[in-house]
């Protein structure tokens, strides 16, 4: 039996001496052994923290499809420009082999290769790129997505009519995608912004709010569209909330509505025809929004798109309703 030990430390060592049968070589091969099991494991768990399982069984897309996901993709197409918003957002640009002819942002997004146009779907080109995952959009879902379906190509299909929609397609393509933490992260992120401009405009006025796509014939958007919920969300009300999502609204009925602020989407290549007529048409001299200088141009890629820009359109929006509490 271990006897006159010391201190502290050495009738440790002694009841180490007395388990271990007084084998000191042996006493000092377990202490080795727990220290580098204690790497190890700490190795380990690090390493599942980063890690995202493997994504296996069936998802529902947002056109309400059941998709089967057999594994992380590694080539990837985008057939919208916010798809590849999302993919860059979610540093996936690597596995990004191709893009659309209107996928100009970020700006790297415009040397991939691009296989198609928005509406129109080179499908042969596409399937030639052998992908293993295909982001669509609603326009897709008659004709390019049974076409690729039939070629056994994993095709989601993406369309957020809202802000909260858009956060959980983020967080679907970076479950898809093995990016489940960077998605949470952002997703994150973008809902702290929601959330500022939300206490920013609590309790004050909601002015009539005319948002503007095109101006011959003049449309708008209403219910259950993005742009709605934006307005809403910026402390404005959409004027034309009892229409459908996309539609026309004739001249007089916008104008007996009276609008007191007119947002409207800049033109192709960033021409400003709809602005230009919405600010010299003579009839409309006559609404408020007019009357106090209240019409504005916004771009039409920042607020014609579903992307973590979107965000970026909540707070532009929220400064052009409420100028006064952005001062």
């Amino acid at each position: 039996m271990a006897t006159s030990l010391e201190s502290p430390s050495t009738r440790i060592e002694g009841d180490f001496l007395f388990l271990f049968g007084n084998d000191l070589a042996r006493m000092d091969l377990m202490r080795r052994f727990y220290f580098l099991g204690s790497i190890i494991l700490a190795l380990l768990i690090a390493a599942s923290g980063c890690k995202s399982p493997v994504p296996q069984g069936n998802i529902t897309d947002d056109l309400g499809r059941t998709v089967q996901i057999k594994g992380i993709p590694q080539r990837i197409v985008s057939l919208s420009p916010s798809n590849t918003e999302i993919v860059y957002a979610l540093g996936l640009e690597d596995r990004l082999i191709g893009v659309t002819t209107y996928c100009n942002y970020p700006p790297e997004a415009q040397k991939k290769l691009q296989v198609s146009g928005y509406s129109t779907v080179d499908v042969e080109k596409v399937v030639s790129l052998q992908p293993d995952l295909i982001l669509a959009d609603s326009i897709h879902k008659t004709e390019v997505i049974p076409a690729l379906e039939k070629l056994g190509i994993p095709v989601i299909g993406i369309v957020a009519p809202s802000l909260d929609q858009l956060l959980a397609d983020i967080e679907l393509v970076g479950k898809i995608s093995g990016k489940q933490n960077a998605a949470s992260v952002l997703v994150a992120s973008l809902k702290q912004r929601i959330t500022a401009v939300k206490e920013k405009t609590a309790g004050a006025s909601k002015p009539r709010v005319f948002f503007v796509t095109w101006h011959d014939p003049l449309w708008t958007v209403g219910r259950g569209s993005m742009i709605d919920d934006l307005i809403v969300r910026a402390g404005g009300s959409n004027m034309a909330s009892d229409l459908k999502a996309n539609q026309t609204i004739d001249l007089e009925t916008a104008i007996q509505r009276n609008p007191e602020v007119i947002v409207v989407l800049s033109s192709m290549g960033d021409q400003a025809v709809s602005y230009n007529f919405l600010k010299n048409e003579p009839r409309f001299q006559a609404t408020d929004a007019l009357k106090n200088n209240r019409v504005y141009q916004v771009d039409s890629d920042i607020f014609g798109r579903t992307t973590p820009r979107t965000i970026d359109a909540l707070e532009e929006l929220a400064k052009l309703i409420h100028p006064e509490l952005y001062k």
